[in-house]
């Protein structure tokens, strides 16, 4: 599972809309939007944010680990 899919099923699995988690993160909408599109891709410290908010490890995030 790549990075896209494993950030839109954390969002889901927390019943939370994108700007739900823009706002839980302070990060935008629109980034978070492009990543689960595969559009773009998150910076070091945003994929560190993520994790931590989700209490889940970057590698995992990432799609290194299960």
């Amino acid at each position: 599972m790549r990075f896209q899919e494993r950030i839109k099923e954390l969002r889901t699995q927390k019943n939370m809309s994108q700007m739900d988690l823009a706002l839980a993160t302070k990060i935008s909408q629109s980034a978070i939007a492009k990543w689960e599109l595969g559009k773009t891709e998150p910076t070091a410290s945003a994929i560190i944010t993520l994790a931590k908010f989700f209490g889940e490890t970057t590698d995992y995030l990432l799609g290194m680990t299960d």
